[in-house]
């Protein structure tokens, strides 16, 4: 059930990016940093090792040993945490997380970016304005996010009323697509 959760967590990841294509062409350092690939290349989780700036969320993925869920067939949609999103939770929290007696504690965060589906930028907007401004997000870890625009961005608020923006979208896998945020969210 956590390994679930934790794929729900990485396609969540990949789910939430807005007007993808304006945000890459307006961020030149954006192409630097995060590859794109096309569906029959590779799955999310190549994606985000193949990611300079995701390599705290790929090792957090293996300390919670979900990398063998998240190469599954999915369809995932993840929501990744950068390595600075990560740097922005309290000091320790990192570190705290990663020991083995936490483990439980990481994949409940690490699936809380994944949802169970695949959801596109334009999908992801699409819903969020069917539903009156705000769309709500069921996560594999159980909990919910709510999606919304903000001007042009598709922000995501946890359970907590901590907000984060997806920076990139549609970073497809053969197994679902990453969306990029700039803040690590998290369950109750």
């Amino acid at each position: 059930m956590k390994q679930l959760f934790f794929f729900f967590l990485l396609g969540s990841l990949v789910l939430i990016s807005v007007n993808a294509q304006a945000q890459c062409s307006s961020s030149k350092s954006h192409h630097k940093e995060v590859k794109s690939y096309s569906k029959s290349h590779k799955d999310i989780v190549d994606i985000a090792v193949d990611s300079d700036i995701h390599s705290t969320l790929v090792a957090a993925v293996k300390a919670a040993d979900l990398v063998n869920t998240l190469k599954s067939d999915g369809p995932f949609t993840v929501f990744a945490p950068t390595n600075l999103a990560f740097e922005r939770l309290p000091q320790g929290t990192v570190a705290t997380l990663l020991k083995k007696e936490n483990k439980a504690q990481l994949i409940d965060v690490l699936t809380y970016h994944v949802v169970g589906t695949e959801v596109s930028a334009n999908s992801l907007v699409t819903a969020i304005n069917a539903s009156g401004g705000s769309f709500k997000l069921a996560t594999v870890q159980g909990d919910e996010l709510t999606a919304s625009l903000n001007g042009e961005h598709v922000i995501l608020t946890d359970t907590q009323g901590r907000i984060s923006k997806i920076t990139a979208t549609d970073l497809n896998g053969t197994n679902g697509v990453i969306h990029v945020i700039d803040q690590v969210v998290l369950p109750n």
